[in-house]
């Protein structure tokens, strides 16, 4: 503007010379002759008088130099690839002048040397600079901190290694993540645990927020597929973890089960834990390690001295798009670092991320905006006159460069680049690699689109999404000890070696469990051989001895046994441990083996009869029910036969004994009278069939009560157990005792705990119970041995028998498999019959118990005949009083006084009584007599 200022003001100089001057024909200006001047003059004013109106029109001038900063520790080696790979980036972008259009873009490294102060120091020191972005921070923790920094002052962070999934853009909306975060690979580990069946995982993780964060994303993501985090081993942040930290952590987790180990740390604590690992034996057969892309960084980057210590371990890189893009700048990097250190996805995804701001930029400045700073009020006075905070100014443009940056639509050598809604890159993948002897080998891929395959996500994106087990897909792999069968993924806790198995010292029906000698602890019984068949069934060694718990003298306490395996002083336990609700929440129990439940046992003997005992199969009200039908039917019977059957007719007292002879006859069905009606045949049909069932019926409970022995106790099962006052007998250590105090509300002064069989069978017989409650193998083993006993009711409870193990161990899903396959080939079966084969009485059966037959149990029966009764009797009095209509009209029978109603009901009673063809010659006769009649009086 002052260079057109300038010119302007020459040329009204030049146009108030005087004319005779400027008509000179040599007038000149140095060597210019006075026209060419001003036509230079008008040339120069009509251009910058144009571009004059461009600015004023909303143009702006470009700057000369954009400044954005990167902030890393550049002694790491994410820091110094990154570095490596911005100033390339840096150096493309100056020497191609079509990206940002002429400014040029100028990076300011600062070194944080892995500490926070030092990198808030930084980070502060480039917004006071007035930088548009800054690359960076490298760890969550900074990011967590500077991002407030950048909300306020507009500037945006941009950082592809602080990577936690907790640095939502919600919160921190001037932060962005330019690589895929954690989020995504650990759902490729999960995946990747659900694929190969393992239950629970280990997390190895520095104790910071990226590794807090990353672990808690995983435990939430197995959860999602029915898996877990058994333990989660913190170790001091990087720079303050030390062997001895990492060992003592290490050592823990020898003594656990599960035997997969996630590794969430940064690459220099991550290489020492496998560094104390391999010295503790743990990178032998038998453990599966996987580690995040720390350790794909460490393989692509350095060659470690520590590598034999990662053998057969399983890791991520982010899996790159093959362009000859990438060949070339792979091809180049060496000459770029100098061979000092080797590149890796996130040298890449650095590159990317200098592109994406200047891509940013010049869309910023093509949008007419300004670079221009302001100050923030609320900085005005604060720190006094030590600390100028006043100088951090707000970015005036920086909402607008975060928008470009988050509409990036480029491709760079990581591949496409753009942000989906959630500001996450799209089509996140992993390779998944091995580490082997003589490098690594990859052995698939993830995508967040399609999960495991092998090969390439980019091939597959096309296809429908198929997320089913059957469709993941891995090749083969070489795990720790050099072994290429999967490891099972859990092992015996080393607490000596073996499993401490404890078995209840019984004194009391040994068949099913106890220890036969104290010194060399060896147990016996039905339990410990299905115990031993099942293990025999695993595809794996398993070491255990057996540890007796009791005392010897009664048996123990099998709710204190289960909690021994809560307290870590068992690792199982194996014996008659029934499956109940309280157990189970601090234990895992296997399938049942044997079915079980609380059964009431009480004494029998034989029921002393009476001259009346023929009448005890029915109850009264049956018995009432019975005698009325037969009548009933006979009175049925007799009024569909009485016009038509002969049999059925004469006078009352005959017609009576008729009745009362032909429906008892029918209990023999001896009856003589020929049944003529139809109506009278489907009733007496049905009404046989009655009787055949009632005379069945009783008939079978008459038997049984002559010949099967009855119970001497009131005590007809649970119920009336509980509504009683007698007192009850329960075996010692049995969970039978609590289940009747908290469940049935039963009072404890009832209970009386009993040792033996022959407790039990003194107390029955004595009285001193009025029952036993107890466990129903128990009960079956007491009673084929003991023949005055018996169980009445139901059983009231529902379960089994199993081995009780600590809570997530996956020993008790392999036995509980073993047992079901014992099941099914007979084997359990054949244990079962060594040991506790019946030897039953042979006047025992187990459903002595004859009740009365009720009223209730034939109610169908009698509804059935009286059904069959009432519609016979209505479709026979539809018909004859249809008859009686047709055959005497209203107009044949003579009026008297008005009693022409009480004359017609007594004709249609003599109708009913009179049998029917009398009726018809009648009738007959009658109308001859009034034809005569009528011809007579016409005659007169």
């Amino acid at each position: 503007m002052v260079l057109l200022l300038k010119l302007g003001i020459s040329f009204l100089l030049l146009e108030t010379l005087p004319i005779q001057l400027r008509s000179a024909r040599f007038i000149t200006l140095g060597c210019l002759s006075y026209n060419m001047i001003m036509n230079l003059i008008w040339t120069l004013w009509i251009s910058l008088t144009f571009l004059g109106i461009v600015t004023l029109c909303g143009g702006s001038p470009r700057p000369d130099i954009v400044n954005i900063g990167a902030l890393f520790s550049f002694s790491t080696i994410d820091g110094d690839v990154a570095k490596i790979a911005m100033k390339a980036a840096e150096e493309d972008i100056n020497s191609n002048p079509t990206v940002l259009g002429g400014p040029k873009l100028s990076i300011s490294m600062h070194d944080s040397n892995y500490s926070y102060f030092l990198g808030i120091l930084g980070a502060m020191q480039f917004m006071e600079a007035e930088n548009l972005a800054i690359i960076g921070p490298q760890n969550s923790v900074m990011a967590h901190l500077l991002s407030p920094l950048a909300n306020e002052l507009r500037v945006p962070l941009l950082s592809f290694t602080a990577l936690d999934p907790n640095l939502s853009p919600v919160e921190y909306p001037y932060f962005i993540q330019t690589a895929p975060n954690d989020t995504f690979q650990m759902a490729a580990i999960a995946e990747m645990v659900s694929y190969f069946g393992w239950r629970e995982v280990i997390a190895v993780y520095s104790d910071d927020d990226q590794g807090r964060n990353g672990v808690a994303a995983l435990g939430n993501l197995l959860e999602e597929r029915l898996r877990w985090i058994s333990y989660k081993a913190a170790l001091p942040p990087d720079e303050a973890a030390t062997r001895a930290d990492i060992m003592d952590e290490l050592v823990k987790l020898k003594t656990m089960e599960s035997r997969i180990i996630v590794v969430h740390t940064s690459s220099k604590t991550g290489l020492l834990v496998f560094d104390v690992a391999k010295y503790l034996g743990m990178m032998e057969s038998g453990y599966v390690w996987i580690a995040t892309s720390w350790l794909s960084t460490v393989l692509d980057s350095t060659s470690p001295k520590m590598a034999n210590s990662i053998l057969g371990a399983l890791t991520l890189r982010p899996h790159i798009l093959e362009s000859r893009r990438k060949r070339d700048f792979t091809t180049r990097w060496n000459r770029l670092s100098n061979g000092s250190i080797g590149l890796n996805p996130y040298g890449l995804y650095a590159y990317d991320t200098v592109w994406m701001i200047a891509y940013a930029v010049k869309a910023f400045l093509d949008q007419g905006g300004t670079i221009s700073f302001s100050s923030n009020p609320k900085l005005s006075g604060v720190g006094g006159a030590s600390l100028n905070f006043s100088a951090l100014h707000i970015f005036d443009g920086g909402e607008q460069l975060l928008h470009n940056i988050l509409r990036t639509n480029m491709t760079g050598l990581t591949g496409p680049i753009r942000f989906s809604s959630d500001r996450s890159l799209i089509n996140p993948s992993y390779d998944i690699i091995n580490v082997m002897k003589m490098g690594s080998r990859k052995i698939g891929y993830w995508s967040n689109y399609y999960g495991l395959s092998t090969v390439p996500p980019e091939t597959i994106y096309w296809k429908q999404t198929n997320r089913s087990s059957t469709k993941q897909q891995l090749h083969g792999v070489v795990w720790p000890g050099r072994t290429v069968k999967k490891p099972r993924g859990w092992g015996f806790a080393s607490k000596g070696g073996r499993l401490r198995i404890g078995v209840p010292y019984r004194v009391s029906f040994k068949d099913f469990v106890t220890v036969n000698n104290r010194t060399n602890i060896t147990a016996q019984g039905y339990c410990i051989d299905v115990f031993l068949a099942a293990i025999k069934l695993l595809p794996y060694d398993v070491p255990y001895k057996f540890v007796p718990f009791g005392d010897g003298h009664r048996n123990p306490s099998y709710d204190e046994l289960v909690n021994m395996i809560k307290l870590n002083r068992f690792d199982a336990a194996v014996g008659d441990i029934v499956i109940v609700t309280n157990r189970t929440k601090g234990v895992d129990f296997t399938q049942p083996f044997i079915e079980s439940g609380l059964v009431v046992v009480v004494p029998v003997r034989k029921l002393n009869l009476s001259a009346w005992a023929f009448l005890r199969p029915f109850t009264p009200w049956m018995w009432c029910a019975t005698a009325s039908s037969f009548p009933i039917v006979g009175t049925v019977i007799w009024i569909l036969e009485h016009r038509f059957n002969d049999e059925f007719r004469g006078p009352p007292t005959k017609q009576f004994i008729t009745i009362l002879w032909f429906s008892f006859s029918t209990l023999f069905s001896t009856h003589r009278e020929a049944i003529m009606n139809p109506l009278g045949r489907m009733v007496l049909i049905i009404w046989l069939f009655v009787v055949l069932i009632l005379t069945s019926s009783y008939t079978a409970s008459l038997t049984s009560i002559l010949t099967v022995q009855k119970l001497t106790s009131p005590i007809k099962g649970i119920e009336s157990l509980i509504t009683s006052t007698g007192p009850i007998g329960f075996q010692v250590g049995s969970f039978a005792e609590n289940y009747l105090i908290m469940e049935l509300g039963i009072d404890k002064s009832r209970l009386h705990p009993l040792g033996s069989p022959e407790a039990y069978a003194s107390a029955l017989m004595t009285g001193k119970v009025a029952a036993v409650v107890d466990e129903h193998p128990y009960v079956e083993r007491f009673l084929s041995k003991c023949c005055k006993f018996s169980i009445v009711g139901e059983g009231f409870t529902r379960g089994g028998w199993g081995f009780a193990f600590p809570r997530g161990s996956p020993l008790a899903v392999d036995m509980s498999t073993a047992i079901l396959t014992l099941s099914e080939t007979g084997k359990l079966q054949e244990i079962h019959d060594k040991w506790l084969r019946q030897k039953a009485c042979t006047s025992q059966s187990p459903e002595n118990v004859s009740d009365r037959l009720q009223f209730e149990s034939f109610l169908g029966l009698f509804l059935l005949s009286g059904i069959a009764c009432v519609l016979a009797l209505f479709i026979y009095f539809c018909l004859i009083i249809r008859q009686f209509i047709r055959r005497f009209p209203r107009d044949t029978i003579p009026c008297s006084n008005g009693s022409s109603a009480l004359a017609r009901i007594q004709m249609f009673l003599s109708f009913m009584d009179e049998k029917e063809g009398r009726w018809k010659n009648k009738l007959k006769r009658k109308r001859v007599y009034m034809s005569s009649s009528s011809s007579d009086s016409m005659g007169l």
